[in-house]
C-alpha cells in the first residue's frame, strides 16, 4: 500500500516539484495551499507524513503543527526560507525536522524516506488503545467515538465528540477557546466566543459535570479549559 504524505504548501511552482517528485518515488501526495485547508485534510483521513511550509495563509506552520501534534505522533517536516538558527530552534519545536529553502531534491527525498522508515518501527510498537476509562464513570471508546458516563452511552454530536477527544486525548493542557475554535471548526479567527462557550455548556451537561467542582472540564478562568479526568 502506497504511503500518503500531506503537503501544505502555497507556492505553486514549489508545491508541483515537491509533489510530482514524491509522487515518482511512488508516494500518495495530498496538496493543500493553505494551513487551515491542510487541518482539515488531516483531521478528516490518516497520513503517514506531513511537510509543511512555514509561512501560509489563514493558518500559519506552527500553528498547523501544533494542532496535529494534539492528535498525533506522525512525523512532521517543516520546510522554510527562514535559515537562522533560532528560527530553525522555533521550528522544530513543533515539527520533527527542519529544511531550509531552497533545498536539494535528493535530500528531500531521503529525509521523508528516514522518518517513514521510523514510523515504520514505530507502528509496530504501537499498541492501539481502543478506550479510556476515568475515575467517576467516564469511559471513551476512542475507536466507536461513544462516551458513557457509569455504562450509560451519552448522545454527543460530532462537535462535542470532538471536543472531548481533544481535552481528553491532552491531559491537564489549558486550551483557549481560539484553540479549541481553530482545530475543531477549522476557522483562523474566533469572531464570537459564545459558539465555544454553548458547546463545552452542552458537553458538562450531559457528562453531569459541576462548574463548580469538576470531574473532568476544568475551567481556568481567563485562560480556556483543560480536562482533569482521572484515568483507571
Amino acid at each position: 500500500m502506497k504511503e500518503k504524505l500531506l503537503l501544505i504548501e502555497d507556492d505553486t511552482a514549489i508545491g508541483r516539484i515537491v509533489k510530482d517528485t514524491l509522487e515518482q518515488e511512488g508516494y500518495c501526495v495530498t496538496w493543500a495551499t493553505t494551513g487551515l485547508e491542510g487541518l482539515g485534510d488531516f483531521q478528516t483521513q490518516p497520513f503517514d507524513l506531513v511537510l509543511v511550509d512555514w509561512m501560509l495563509p489563514e493558518m500559519d506552520g506552527l500553528t498547523v503543527c501544533q494542532n496535529i501534534r494534539w492528535e498525533s505522533d506522525v512525523p512532521i517536516l517543516m520546510m522554510s526560507a527562514r535559515k537562522e538558527d533560532a528560527d530553525k530552534v522555533e521550528g522544530l519545536q513543533g515539527a520533527d525536522d527542519y529544511i531550509a529553502k531552497p533545498f536539494s531534491l535528493e535530500e528531500l527525498k531521503a529525509r521523508v524516506a528516514s522518518h517513514l522508515r521510523r514510523w515504520r518501527r514505530y507502528h509496530k510498537q504501537d499498541v492501539i488503545e481502543e478506550h479510556t476509562a476515568y475515575a467517576n464513570g467516564l469511559t471513551i471508546d476512542w475507536q466507536r467515538q461513544i462516551v458513557c458516563v457509569y455504562q450509560q452511552e451519552i448522545a454527543l454530536t460530532q462537535k462535542e465528540f470532538a471536543l472531548v477527544r481533544l481535552l481528553a486525548k491532552n491531559p491537564s493542557q489549558t486550551f483557549t477557546k481560539e484553540e479549541l475554535y481553530q482545530h475543531i471548526w477549522q476557522q483562523a479567527t474566533l469572531e464570537d466566543t459564545h459558539t465555544v462557550t454553548v458547546h463545552i455548556k452542552a458537553l458538562r451537561e450531559k457528562l453531569k459535570d459541576s462548574v463548580k467542582n469538576p470531574n473532568f472540564i476544568q475551567t481556568v478562568w481567563g485562560k480556556g479549559y483543560r480536562f482533569i479526568g482521572e484515568p483507571l
